[in-house]
């Protein structure tokens, strides 16, 4: 099986590999940078809006190159707000060749104000997460929630947890997609 990533970011190339790895066995996951066609910092819907573009560009370039995957996965980090708190969390999209989407998301954390005031104004939490660490690219390891957790969890662990439920419409199509497995 052959999954394109709409990403080069190892942590999401490595969390899609390890999500679909516990369904199907081995598997082949490829990294690719796409557009999400949202901000840098997606914020509420626009997180949701940028996985799914990510996945249909995947499928669109390869539809046109011939590459023969089975999947495309979107994966756009971003912050929501829920019951008068903002928390950050991961959306995934998975789509199938056929175009078939199944949606999933990360466990959510709170951010604190001082971080969410930063990010309102159109900065990435990457970047703020890098100068409060005084750490480089911590977005491609452990991420905000392992700063925030004391390392308890990482980003590979967080997407896999929402990887894994934007695989179900694919594990019960006949539910969720009008077709029998």
């Amino acid at each position: 099986m052959k999954i394109l990533v709409g990403s080069k970011n190892p942590v999401k190339i490595n969390a899609v590999k390890t999500a679909y790895e516990r369904y199907f066995g081995n598997v082949e996951t490829i990294g690719m940078e796409v557009d999400s066609k949202v901000s840098s910092q997606p914020i509420n819907d626009d997180t949701f809006k940028g996985a799914k573009n990510r996945s249909a560009e995947l499928k669109k370039i390869n539809d046109t190159n011939n590459l023969n995957a089975d999947y495309f996965v979107g994966i756009e980090g971003g912050i929501i707000k829920l019951f008068s708190t903002w928390f950050a969390f991961g959306c995934m999209c998975v789509m199938d060749k056929e175009g078939n989407t199944g949606f999933g998301t990360s466990p959510m954390f709170e951010l604190p104000e001082s971080i969410i005031r930063q990010l309102l104004s159109g900065k990435e939490l990457g970047l703020i997460m890098d100068e409060l660490q005084n750490q480089s690219n911590t977005k491609q390891k452990h991420g905000a929630i392992g700063y925030f957790t004391n390392g308890v969890m990482d980003r590979h662990n967080l997407y896999v947890q929402g990887l894994i439920t934007a695989i179900i419409p694919f594990l019960h199509k006949e539910m969720f997609l009008g077709e029998e497995s």
